[in-house]
């Protein structure tokens, strides 16, 4: 009898196809949960595999990683973008460029969200920005209780929230990503983000990455073709979800990631969000193992 996979993935153009079933595989049973926002099915994934397959952030993958705990990571992008429209200030108190950054208070959910991992290596990247001297003030703690943020870092009270405080005048900036407010006096910190993003893009060539899809090594161990076959549906909904002009933001295999993979640890690295040193070989290890050549 066919074991049932339990499986976590947000609502996607390229996701939605498996979850109703137009894209299936006689051999699977798959059994989808609902989670919203997608970013609470993280740490209980990483914590203690809740589930056999789950969308992840890149950052967290990472930090599960770094700690060694039980999952593998599936060469698949489900979610990015552009990210110079999340660092916003309101224009009508005080209007930031990213000059302005050191000394003043940004808030952010968790200091080990992937959009702020982002944000922030660009800024220090692309514009100079001493990360340690930015007063970072956090809503969330990471999800790897094991970690620990920046000694530059500090918590909100108890209770509080990122986007209320924010729109309370508490903070000289803020990072959001999909909970982004549509106000007209909220205003990028980064001037002309889009032109910002596109500079970004010619010089990386890739779409900053958000989300990725990770398994259980439970589930690997036990049933790596049930593993290589839930990796050929996530590319199959990818390939066939329909396309929107500019860069592609859902690269798989191993090839198309291993550069965005080095340049999102040299990030971390110099953000102090790693407690050890990943190599790429290292995170695509166990990938290799299961998938075999399809992971290439």
């Amino acid at each position: 009898m066919t074991k049932t996979i339990s499986i976590t993935l947000k609502s996607y153009p390229h996701t939605t196809p498996l979850k109703t079933g137009a894209i299936g595989d006689p051999a699977l049973s798959l059994a989808f949960t609902e989670i919203e926002p997608i970013h609470r099915a993280f740490a209980p994934m990483a914590r203690t595999q809740n589930v056999d397959v789950c969308e992840m952030a890149i950052v967290t993958y990472l930090l599960a990683k770094a700690y060694d705990k039980p999952i593998i990571l599936l060469p698949a992008v489900v979610a990015a973008r552009f990210q110079m429209n999340c660092l916003i200030a309101n224009k009508n108190r005080r209007l930031l460029t990213p000059a302005d950054l050191p000394g003043a208070t940004v808030g952010v959910r968790a200091y080990t969200q992937t959009t702020g991992m982002w944000v922030r290596g660009i800024l220090a990247a692309d514009h100079g920005v001493p990360i340690d001297k930015v007063h970072w003030l956090t809503f969330e703690g990471a999800h790897l209780a094991e970690y620990h943020d920046p000694s530059f870092t500090r918590r909100a009270p108890a209770g509080e929230k990122l986007l209320p405080t924010f729109e309370a005048g508490k903070l000289d900036a803020a990072i959001l990503g999909n909970d982004l407010p549509d106000d007209p006096d909220y205003v990028p910190v980064v001037e002309h983000p889009e032109a910002a993003d596109l500079a970004w893009y010619n010089r990386h060539h890739f779409v900053p990455i958000n989300h990725m899809v990770v398994v259980s090594k439970a589930l690997a161990a036990k049933n790596p073709d049930a593993v290589r076959r839930i990796y050929r549906l996530i590319r199959q909904g990818i390939e066939t979800a329909p396309k929107k002009p500019g860069p592609d933001k859902f690269p798989c295999g191993i090839e198309a990631l291993h550069g965005p993979m080095e340049l999102i640890l040299d990030y971390c690295e110099r953000q102090q969000l790693l407690p050890r040193k990943l190599t790429v070989d290292e995170i695509f290890a166990d990938t290799r193992q299961v998938l075999k050549d399809e992971a290439e």
